[in-house]
């Protein structure tokens, strides 16, 4: 079991966010640092994905909310207040080990959500945690999505407990028609983003097989610099 350095970041500006990645990922690659698992939150933002359909699938003008492409696969999805986002940065190889992270992940939301009392599953052909409700589709509670460089992980999870969902008005969340999109507030779960955050943490922790300590921003960038 490995270290995995656990930064906290309540509100950040996703972009600056994106540049902290970039940062950690190169120093992982290069051992200069160990893993390091972000856990933020962002401003109202949608992401697109390198293969994103803006065309199709960005379906309201809202310049309130920003568009950043970024360089994981999957199409448009939405960070915002009301959500625990969790980004691992761990050196995980470099063949086949895609599908086990992504899976590790969902795993860490399916059992803080059955701990709340909420059954969540995976759906094969649609990356991320789901559960049913009484609409047509199963609905999203929480969107995955990675990109590994060099054995690296980058991206992670954005898991939806009190999100306005008004903001996914101007998109079709991941490119899915076959589902929407929920929440753990509206599933009748009343519980602190705070306390999501830290079962989110805990739990990532058991099925990313890290040993969780905390860890500080200016001590990894100064690392990652060689200082």
């Amino acid at each position: 079991m490995a270290e995995l350095h656990v930064v906290r970041a309540p509100l950040i500006d996703y972009e600056r966010c994106l540049e902290w990645q970039n940062t950690l990922v190169a120093a992982r690659q290069r051992d200069l640092i160990p893993d390091v698992l972000l856990a933020v939150t962002h401003p109202p933002v949608y992401t697109a994905g390198k293969h994103a359909d803006l065309a199709k699938n960005v379906t309201g003008l809202r310049p309130d909310i920003p568009v950043v492409p970024i360089d994981r696969g999957g199409d448009v999805t939405y960070h915002g207040p009301g959500q625990v986002v969790a980004y691992p940065i761990m050196k995980r190889g470099r063949r086949g080990v895609a599908k086990a992270h992504v899976e590790a992940m969902e795993e860490a939301v399916i059992r803080v959500c059955a701990d709340l009392g909420v059954t969540a599953f995976r759906r094969p052909e649609y990356p991320g945690v789901w559960v049913d409700t009484n609409e047509p589709f199963p609905a999203k509670i929480c969107a995955v999505g990675v990109r590994i460089t060099e054995g690296v992980t980058k991206h992670g999870l954005a898991f939806n407990v009190a999100v306005n969902r008004d903001d996914y008005a101007g998109i079709i969340p991941c490119g899915i028609t076959e589902g929407t999109v929920t929440s753990l507030d509206a599933l009748g779960v009343d519980i602190h983003l705070e306390i999501a955050r830290e079962m989110i943490i805990d739990t990532l922790g058991e099925t990313l097989n890290g040993y969780l300590i905390p860890g500080n921003l200016d001590d990894l960038f100064d690392a990652a610099q060689g200082v």
